[in-house]
């Protein structure tokens, strides 16, 4: 039967990946980005900033009034604004936290409440390795991704009396848009890979519907590296 997915970032990487992956699946899937850009086939996209909690309540507020109850929530807008700790500005600071953390959990307060009502559902965040490995010029990022951790936890506790699932895909090194800026770094941390490369989105967006399927139906507040050994577990 197809289901209501909501992915946010859905323009293109991982959430774009991740979108696709569900349309193929034949779900009715809302894509949410800045860009309003969504892949082909999703059923409808609209123009967010994830860090305004207003727009993300009105988008799924129409969502859920146009597809019904959401089933399936995908949490993977992110920014980084990297800088030595030292050197990181007040608003370097605040947007990565405003996108990576408050966003999520707008996104989830949003729609976690058609999820409890219909006692099914299930919330997927796409955090990092970056809070578990340490990565220089990260210290936005790897504390709003290891927030995730925690925010996901405290709501698989709230939440699994109403047969809600809540997790974290924690990504490592992937071919994105995102990752080719990293220059130098990304060579250290590709020698750093067991498995000898960097994945590519469509290595998260499986992992991503095995836990959004039947099949993960007993696995809530799970962090789940996808990252070629990188973390060797976390």
């Amino acid at each position: 039967m197809s289901r209501h997915v909501i992915v946010t970032g859905a323009s293109r990487g991982i959430g774009a990946a991740i979108a696709q992956y569900f349309v193929a699946e034949g779900d009715q899937v809302v894509a949410l980005s800045r860009s309003g850009v969504a892949p082909s086939g999703c059923a409808q996209s609209f123009t967010v900033d994830v860090a305004d909690s207003t727009q993300v309540n009105e988008a799924v507020k129409s969502a859920v009034a146009e597809f019904g109850p959401v089933d399936v929530v995908v949490v993977n807008a992110g920014v980084t604004r990297d800088g030595i700790a030292m050197r990181m500005s007040d608003d370097q600071w605040r947007d990565v936290l405003s996108i990576n953390l408050d966003g999520a959990f707008y996104t989830a307060r949003a729609a976690m409440a058609s999820m409890v009502r219909a006692r099914s559902g299930s919330i997927i965040f796409i955090g990092s390795i970056s809070p578990f490995m340490g990565v220089p010029g990260q210290a936005n990022y790897a504390a709003a991704k290891a927030g995730l951790v925690g925010l996901a936890r405290s709501l698989a506790r709230e939440v699994a009396s109403r047969s809600v699932t809540v997790n974290v895909v924690a990504p490592g090194l992937v071919d994105t848009d995102m990752t080719s800026e990293l220059g130098a770094a990304k060579d250290a941390m590709l020698a750093l890979i067991p498995l000898g490369h960097a994945g590519e989105p469509s290595d998260i967006a499986g992992v991503v519907g095995f836990l959004a399927s039947n099949h993960a139906r007993y696995i809530t507040g799970a962090v789940i590296p996808v990252d070629g050994g990188l973390g060797l577990g976390l």
